[in-house]
């Protein structure tokens, strides 16, 4: 039986890098997730737009509280993921460990999904 884990990428605040940058890195990823497929360990994979973008809603009293932008601040924050399937944490990290040497100097944090 597999399980699925969280592949979280965390990425410093701030612009996109140049494309110069952004391409070779965007290749290898396609790369990546190409391998991931194949092996059938691919579930689902997005980036996300900057934190400026989020609404944060909480329960409060009656209502719902709704504020602009992210829920924490910080100087990074959560700018896309993958979602693999694994026979176990250590192959999970290995599709961890090979995300983080495309994306160096970015972390993956690796969590299991909870279902």
């Amino acid at each position: 039986m597999t399980q699925k884990y969280l592949l979280s990428i965390y990425q410093p605040d701030g612009g996109t890098p140049p494309p110069d940058v952004l391409e070779p890195i965007m290749r290898d990823l396609g790369q990546l997730n190409e391998e991931m497929r194949a092996k059938g360990a691919w579930v689902f994979a997005a980036g996300l737009h900057p934190p400026s973008t989020a609404t944060v809603l909480r329960a409060k009293d009656d209502g719902v509280l709704m504020t602009d932008g992210p829920f924490a601040e910080g100087k990074e924050h959560i700018g896309g993921f993958t979602v693999v399937q694994a026979a176990d944490l250590d192959e999970a990290l290995e599709w961890g460990r090979r995300l983080a040497a495309v994306l160096s100097p970015l972390s993956i944090e690796v969590r299991p999904i909870a279902y």
